[in-house]
């Protein structure tokens, strides 16, 4: 039977190794089997540019490449974390780049694929911080500085980032349905694929043309989050355990 798999907001980082150990675990147990993985952004917790060979970044990228490797098709998306991910790290895992809003066919059924928080538009600090960081000359500039330093930066935004979240109110957080809407009839399909809120669920969604699903990927903690979608049972939102 033939699947293809989806996860997002991993949020790898050096100081929680169990979550990489359970990536490492999935690639390992679906590589060969599966049609296509796609890591639909916020893979790392911060990604400072595709130099930072830190043996952590190093020991996932030769875990992806093992999976690639293996004929399993692999790509990836953009998060509001990794932002910086370029061409190098996806070519060195063996993957591709998608643009936000890549439409795809799964088994029949067409699909938009997104992060998911160009959909909060109601959170217009956060939107505003998102054009800048997405504007190629202020990556450039960023690139520019050692590496050492971008580490300290990316740590002083982290550190902002929570503090502006906890000042947040839930629906700011969220999606704006309207936004849903727009870009699934834009696109043409009755299926959104997103991660970035971390509110696991399956959504019905009012559409002109009947209503459609939005399926949200969860962030990986104790549990962690995957989307199959299959050419017999269609798509379904699974958890599973990390240790």
């Amino acid at each position: 039977m033939s699947y293809t798999l989806f996860i997002s907001d991993l949020h790898l980082d050096p100081v929680r190794p169990e979550h990489l150990e359970a990536l490492k675990n999935l690639l390992a147990h679906h590589q060969g089997k599966t049609d296509a993985l796609y890591v639909l952004g916020d893979l790392f917790e911060a990604w400072i540019g595709d130099d930072d060979d830190s043996p952590f970044n190093l020991d996932a990228i030769a875990a992806f490449r093992q999976f690639s490797d293996s004929g399993s098709k692999l790509y990836f998306m953009h998060g509001n974390r990794d932002f910086m991910l370029g061409n190098d790290f996806a070519n060195a895992c063996g993957g591709t780049l998608l643009d936000e809003g890549t439409v795809v066919d799964l088994y029949g059924t067409a699909v938009i694929l997104m992060h998911g928080d160009s959909l909060c538009t109601l959170d217009t600090a956060y939107q505003q911080f998102r054009t800048m960081a997405r504007n190629p000359q202020w990556q450039q500039g960023m690139l520019a500085k050692p590496l050492e330093e971008r580490r300290m930066i990316a740590q002083g935004m982290r550190m902002q980032s929570q503090g502006n979240n906890a000042n947040k109110a839930e629906n700011i957080m969220d999606v704006t349905p309207e936004e849903v809407v727009r870009e699934m009839q834009e696109a043409g399909v009755q299926h959104l694929i997103h991660g970035h809120t971390h509110r696991p669920d399956v959504h019905d969604v009012d559409l002109p043309d009947g209503t459609g699903k939005r399926w949200v990927l969860g962030d990986w903690g104790k549990l962690g989050w995957q989307i199959v979608a299959d050419s017999e049972l269609g798509l379904r939102l699974e958890s599973f355990a990390i240790n």
